[in-house]
């Protein structure tokens, strides 16, 4: 019945993974099919889906079908790629109409993206911002010039708005090697030794039977050593802030003796660090090699970074939710244009790249980390890379690139300055190498999402 029960929900996710595909392309093409017809522009077939017809049916000039393939769509226009003397065609049409009608598939993607975002923050109570509410006692940003009620302008040169910027901004951060002399990695390392006399206390049960008040206690002496830590001028006073630190934590645990850790220099250390802006008590403030707690695991050595520092939040309402819905979205597209901008200058490689294949494969992947916690949020994390696909497809489609919206509409841009359409023999040749060579492109990205499949 178990097994039974599994296949159901794998099935039900799928179902619903394709619907909302569809309801991308639905979107897109509807974009083209709306403004055509505002327009006057007729549409000689509306259709969803790509192959054989299951069934169709006309209404007026226009055929309507649902095909059996759910890969894409399609709204195909008279005079829309060959001329035409019907009056209502695509190419006897003005040309600011004609540029809106190409240009609306992507705004109609964008607007189901709001429409998604908004699915997807309604559930939540509070919102994240990007103002430093505290730190954990381990922090290196803490000991790096970073203080609670900072808000957070810009990371690396990447502006910051809101949370969604934040973690972007912090993801896109590489690891290098720094000064492992330093006075800032010291007394990142005095502060990881006391915390690590406290989490070891903790894992190995010297906590049992500790009091609430207790718990506490040693929290806040915790946090107060650390911060006797960071806010040391010295090496000498990094390490005489420990060795009172330990004592006062060491004091929990009177069967223990208390042993000041040691603290081993090396050459270099792998960090995360970056410049940020911050506010600060109204004004803007640079800090300059600010660190971010980076660690490595017992199974891989390849370092990794934990934020390490909490923000404030904000209650939700009415007003909060637009203004999250509106501000988060437009953090997708910098996102996007970022990665883009990021893959053309080679700071993101092939691997990072992903086709429909890859992307269905994340989908699943969402959906069975989703499961753990519930249906629920199997489909709200469908939901969001829905979300990050229908923003993706209205950005990329603008791309003033051959066989995409953009392309169609920079020649019509050309048109528009030189009062002379592009010759249809040029264009469609033109767009021809283009689709090639997207196909090309879709093809050896298909080819490496299956290759990592079974890697």
């Amino acid at each position: 019945m178990t097994v039974l029960v599994n296949i159901l929900i794998t099935a039900g996710l799928i179902l619903i993974g394709v619907l909302l595909f569809e309801l991308i392309i639905l979107f897109h093409e509807g974009g083209h099919f709306i403004t055509a017809k505002l327009s006057g522009v007729k549409v000689n077939e509306f259709a969803l889906g790509m192959g054989p017809k299951l069934f169709s049916f006309t209404k007026g000039d226009t055929t309507y079908s649902l095909r059996l393939l759910p890969i894409g769509g399609y709204c195909a226009m008279e005079g829309e790629d060959e001329d035409s003397d019907n009056p209502h065609a695509f190419n006897n049409v003005k040309i600011y109409k004609r540029m809106i009608i190409v240009a609306a598939g992507a705004v109609m993607n964008i607007i189901l993206g709001l429409i998604l975002m908004t699915v997807l923050l309604l559930p939540n109570e509070y919102f994240a911002t990007t103002t430093v509410n505290s730190f954990i006692p381990k922090s290196y940003s803490a000991n790096s010039g970073l203080e609670a009620g900072d808000r957070i302008v810009s990371v690396d040169g990447y502006k910051v708005n809101n949370s969604m910027d934040l973690s972007y901004a912090l993801a896109t951060l590489k690891v290098q090697d720094v000064d492992g002399d330093s006075l800032q990695i010291y007394k990142q390392d005095c502060a990881n030794a006391l915390a690590d006399i406290y989490y070891t206390q903790y894992n190995e049960g010297g906590f049992e039977g500790f009091s609430e008040e207790q718990y506490e206690a040693i929290y806040k002496d915790l946090r107060n050593a650390t911060s006797a830590v960071n806010a040391s001028a010295t090496k000498e006073d990094a390490y005489k802030a420990l060795e009172e630190g330990s004592k006062l934590l060491y004091a929990y645990f009177p069967e223990i003796e208390a042993v000041t850790p040691e603290i081993t220099v090396k050459e270099t250390r792998p960090r995360f660090r970056t410049d940020m802006v911050v506010e600060r008590d109204g004004q803007k403030v640079t800090l300059k090699d600010v660190d971010f707690m980076t660690y490595t695991t017992a199974d891989d050595s390849t370092p990794r970074m934990s934020i390490d520092f909490y923000t404030d939040s904000k209650d939700s309402n009415f007003l909060t939710l637009m203004s999250e819905t509106g501000s988060q979205t437009v953090s997708v597209v910098r996102m996007v244009v970022d990665s883009l901008v990021g893959l053309i200058k080679g700071e993101f490689g092939f691997s990072d790249v992903s086709g429909p294949i890859g992307a269905a494969s994340a989908t699943v992947e969402v959906a069975q980390e989703g499961l753990k916690t519930g249906f629920g949020d199997a489909v709200l994390n469908i939901v969001y890379v829905m979300m990050i696909i229908t923003v993706n497809l209205g950005v990329v489609n603008m791309l003033p690139f051959p066989a995409l919206d953009g392309g169609r509409f920079l020649f019509l841009l050309i048109e528009g300055i030189f009062r002379k359409p592009v010759p249809r023999k040029a264009e469609a040749v033109i767009n021809a190498i283009g689709l090639g060579i997207l196909l090309i492109f879709i093809l050896i990205v298909s080819v490496k999402d299956i290759w990592m499949l079974f890697v």
